[in-house]
């Protein structure tokens, strides 16, 4: 099993590009099931998530190449609509395949997923989504099976999930009728998807708000789609920079994404400058405490909450971070702890008293983003060595990270034990 190894205490310095985005990627490769004829997909990041979905789409019967960073999907009228436990079990973005292939073949057998130990994120709004629509939806023996006939229905989630927005979208996109989704999410990734199905054919309104209007059509082409940048990667490397106290600029990042992050990053002290896809982070001054509290979109993202922890652990003062998106997601906190800094943990909030410096330490990785968190901590430690276990997380979302975090001067190598 890999660990990463890492020698801090160097201010990152440079330039890094951000890949295509995971939380699109995933979503459009399901969406793909949809077409009659072939999807290409560019900017395809090399994640063990995209591999996964790969086998998962495979394993149905879709023709897949994927060739550097790009993929094409060919999803024939002979593909068998079920997803097993075994490849689902790893990644719970693998559940955005049920609404394409109820939309497609009028059934569809998916395993209940798996995933992160971030909390139970239940698929239940997924499930009551789509039975608005006219599924019949029963559990059996661990597998969600689901067939009929979808008819455009109004359809109001209980939460904005984002999952359950891309999922009844999909799916809503070859309904008979109208669908009106209300409270949904509004992250980006999700314009994207929209931006994709309507090139396709689809007639999608309103992504990107809470209310988003589906006008099903009876058949839709393959296309060609260039996938988002991922936001979450640039702000995991602008965090790193500004825990490093260093100067970094993510190319082909969308400042706007990410507006609530690059606010909280200046709140702290950090210079923060944006030149079109171009953002640079600069901390050469040090850090002062803030106050955060994850929302979704256009909130803090909770997948940039567990790096920010890290980057104020060494901040001047008292930050309290406050999550409200996801139960359990300060699992970083007790391994942070190890490395010398002052966590306190009181239901949701997380109360993070600056300290001066952070020590390396052996720590282990519990999610993707928590690993992302420690990576940085060990970063910003200028005592000792930190050595990162379960690595295999950060291989789900970011591509070779070590080595792109060494071309920005960091001291670190990967070594499998």
């Amino acid at each position: 099993m890999d660990k990463i190894l890492i020698r801090g205490g160097k201010p990152l310095k440079g330039e890094v590009h951000v890949r295509g985005a995971k939380n699109a990627a995933l979503p459009l490769m399901a969406a793909s099931l949809l077409a009659e004829g072939p999807c290409v997909l560019h900017n395809l990041p090399c994640l063990h998530d995209v591999f996964t979905m790969d086998k998962i789409l495979s394993g149905m019967g879709v023709e897949i190449e994927f060739t550097g960073r790009y993929m094409t999907l060919t999803t024939p009228d002979t593909a068998r609509p079920e997803a097993p436990y075994d490849l689902v079990r790893k990644m719970r973005a693998s559940f955005f395949v049920l609404g394409p292939l109820l939309a497609r073949f009028g059934r569809a057998r998916v395993s209940l997923p798996g995933g992160c130990a971030i909390g139970t994120r239940p698929v239940d709004i997924h499930l009551k989504g789509l039975e608005a629509l006219g599924a019949r939806i029963r559990i059996d023996e661990g597998y969600v099976a689901a067939e009929g006939r979808l008819e455009g229905a109004d359809v109001t989630l209980p939460f904005p999930s984002v999952g359950a927005t891309e999922n009844v979208m999909m799916a809503a996109c070859r309904a008979e009728g109208v669908t009106r989704l209300n409270n949904a999410a509004r992250e980006p990734e999700i314009e994207d998807l929209a931006r994709f199905l309507n090139a396709m054919g689809a007639r999608i309104s309103g992504a990107g708000t809470d209310l988003i209007t589906v006008v099903g059509v009876d058949t839709l082409q393959g296309v060609e789609h260039a996938i988002m940048p991922d936001r979450i990667e640039a702000g995991t490397f602008l965090a790193a920079a500004a825990g490093t106290h260093g100067d970094v600029t993510v190319m082909n990042a969308r400042a706007e994404h990410i507006t609530a992050f690059l606010d909280k990053l200046r709140e702290a002290g950090a210079e923060v400058e944006v030149h079109g896809q171009h953002i640079r982070v600069a901390a050469r001054n040090g850090l002062k405490a803030v106050d955060v509290a994850t929302a979704p979109y256009p909130g803090f993202a909770t997948d940039l909450q567990a790096q920010t922890m890290a980057v104020l652990t060494c901040a001047d003062g008292v930050s309290r971070i406050t999550e409200t998106v996801f139960e359990n997601r300060f699992m970083q906190a007790s391994e942070l702890t190890r490395m010398g800094a002052d966590i306190a943990l009181d239901g949701n909030t997380a109360v993070v008293r600056g300290v001066d410096h952070l020590s390396g330490a052996p720590v282990m990785a519990s999610d993707l983003r928590a690993s992302a968190a420690l990576v940085i901590a060990g970063l910003m430690a200028t005592r000792g060595e930190t050595a990162v276990a379960r690595v295999y997380h950060i291989d789900r979302g970011y591509e070779r990270i070590e080595e792109r975090l060494a071309a920005l001067g960091a001291d670190l190598e990967r070594v499998r034990e």
